[in-house]
Parts: C-alpha cells; structure tokens; sequence
C-alpha cells in the first residue's frame, strides 16, 4: 500500500487537485456553495493526499464561525469537566464546536482567557465566573462585543445584568435541609470560601431554610487564613479545618451540611482518619454535600448530596445563546433549575 502524498498549504493543495485557491476555500466552508463536478473531483482527490485542513482558517471569513468559547475556573473539578462535556453534546447537536479556556481561579488568567476568545472570533460566549471586581469587568467587556451566558455563578456585586443559567440553590439546600432535619439532627453549614456567588448564596439559602424551621443556623468556624491559604483547592481546606475540630472533640456527632461535595470529601477523609465513620449505635457523624460531583456515589461512605441538572443546565444555556444572538436586544434572561436529592449511606 502505497504512502499518501503528504500536504501542508492550501496552495500546494490547490495546484494538486488543480482547482484554484479560492474555489477549494469555499468548498471546505461549504461543498455546496462549489460545482458538483467539482466537488465531486475534490472529494476524489483529497483521499489520494494526507492534508487536514486548517479549522480556525476556513471559518474566519465566515459571518458566522460556528464556535462557542466556554471559560471555567478549572479543569480538574469534576463537576465542570462535567459540564463542560455536557455543553459539547449540546452545542454538537447544533453544528456547533466548542473552544474551551481556563482561569485557574484567577481573575488575570480569566481576563487572557477572555482575550483568546475574542481573537478566534468565536459567535458567542459561555462563562462560568470567578466574581468580583476584575471579573466583572472583563466579562462585561466581553458581553459588549458578543453574545455572553454567564454558567454556574453570577457575576454579583454591582456588575451589570446578564443572561445567566445555573441552579436554584435557595431550592436545593431547602431540599436537603428538609431531608437531613427529618431523618436526624439540624445540620450545621461548612461554608466553602468566598470565591464566586454560589458561596454567599448557598449559606443564605442554608440560613433562610433553617429560619423558616425556626431553627438556629449555625456554621463551621474556619479561620480565614485557611481560606486563603487553600483557594479553590475544597478537599484540603476542609480536611485540614475538620481535622482540627474533630481533633478537639468538636462535631464528632453532628450533622455537617457542607456547601458542595468537594467540602465533603475532605471532611469525610478528615473522618476516616479520627475513625468518627467506626461509630455503631446512638449518635453518629453526618456528612451531606451538595452537586452530586461524579465521584460522590464512589466514596466511603456514599456521599448524600443534591444533583445538579447538568444536562439542563448546558442545554439551556445554548438555547440563550442563540437567542441572544438571534435578538440582542432582548430582555436578559435568569434561568434557575431545580435540583434532584440523592440518598446515599453518609447521612
């Protein structure tokens, strides 16, 4: 079996196939948009020759490019990796293709991220927002210019309205509240550190739930050097601050409601090591979380948790892409989902 001619320019390409330049750009932009006899020719030819072409250069004369840009704050929280997938079938479903960037948790890498974006003349934008100031500013900056959905977390503050779609978490922690009131002790909330909106909101949520039982909301104290010790790194921070307090004989029998399961999974492994999981009869620890993060069916014990409509959620915010594209000046859209209560042997 002979080797194929291997290609590396469109030029070389064209002079092969002994079409003109311009007649094989707008043949891989739309096969349609050329002659069927010549079409047909290019096809022929193009499987006796090794050449792939150049994605971002076929599309950028385009008035519409068929990218989406998605920002997240990491790639290694399963949950937006999860996401992120989800936001792939979706917009593939569409004929759409997604370029994925990421802001490491910081406000400087989210603003390049932002910039990267923009100069691959993507058609529209979704972000999931680290908050404050810096990130507001760049991401109204980056609405301006193209249709942008913020994912997950709002912008907060001051910063200007925008489309958004994420979960309804007022209705969530309600949800496991209303569980973990029923089948035991009040929980008490391990707050995650303020990094975007959902950590304000979920303890506003947790202490509106408990009030409306009237019932003490009460908190996991963390020095706050442990916060910005740790960031985004949820497992560490909160095995090393439930270590403490197991450590000292606080919440040895409680009932921890942790703002998401990353929390939990370091506050479980923080509960192995004090053997606090041994316990058999009478009062015994609790842990919950909140996402259903992919791995929280799999550890020891099965964590309890409030899914996230994942799916929806990317769903959606494809559906508000297209319609902000379609009508920008239409009136900007909050979409909050509801979440599922998943059951499992940690509380």
């Amino acid at each position: 079996m002979s080797k194929k001619r291997r290609i590396k320019t469109m030029e070389e390409l064209a002079r092969t196939i002994e079409v003109s330049r311009p007649t094989l750009s707008r043949f891989f932009r739309d096969p349609e948009s050329v002659r069927a006899g010549t079409a047909a020719k290019i096809r022929a030819r193009l499987a006796d020759v090794d050449y792939v072409p150049n994605f971002f250069a076929t599309r950028m004369n385009r008035q519409s490019t068929g990218l989406i840009g998605v920002v997240i704050p990491h790639y290694n929280d399963l949950f937006y990796t999860s996401l992120l997938q989800a936001i792939e079938d979706s917009a593939l479903a569409g004929g759409g293709t997604v370029i994925t960037q990421c802001s490491h948790g910081s406000p400087e890498r989210e603003a390049r991220a932002i910039d990267r974006l923009l100069s691959m003349n993507v058609d529209g934008a979704l972000v999931a927002p680290l908050g404050g100031e810096a990130s507001a500013t760049a991401i109204t900056r980056l609405a301006e210019m193209l249709p942008t959905i913020m994912l997950d977390a709002r912008l907060g503050g001051d910063a200007p309205a925008l489309d958004f779609v994420g979960t309804d978490n007022f209705a969530t922690v309600d949800l496991m509240v209303d569980y973990l009131c029923r089948t035991g002790e009040p929980p008490v909330f391990f707050a995650m550190p303020q990094l975007n909106s959902n950590s304000a909101e979920r303890e506003a949520a947790f202490r509106a739930a408990m009030e409306r039982r009237g019932l003490k909301a009460a908190s996991v104290p963390v020095p706050s050097e442990k916060s910005a010790r740790f960031g985004w790194d949820f497992e560490a921070y909160a095995f090393d601050a439930m270590s403490d307090h197991f450590a000292s004989g606080r919440y040895r029998t409680a009932t921890i409601l942790c703002a998401n399961d990353r929390l939990a999974f370091g506050a479980s492994r923080a509960a192995h090591l004090f053997g606090l999981w041994d316990q058999r009869g009478g009062e015994r620890l609790r842990i919950a979380g909140h996402d259903d993060h992919p791995l929280s069916q799999y550890i020891s014990p099965p964590l309890t948790t409030v899914a996230q409509n994942v799916e929806g959620i990317a769903e959606r915010a494809i559906a508000l892409l297209e319609r902000r594209t379609g009508d920008p000046q239409s009136a900007f859209e909050a979409s909050v989902l509801p979440g599922t209560l998943k059951v499992r042997q940690s509380a």
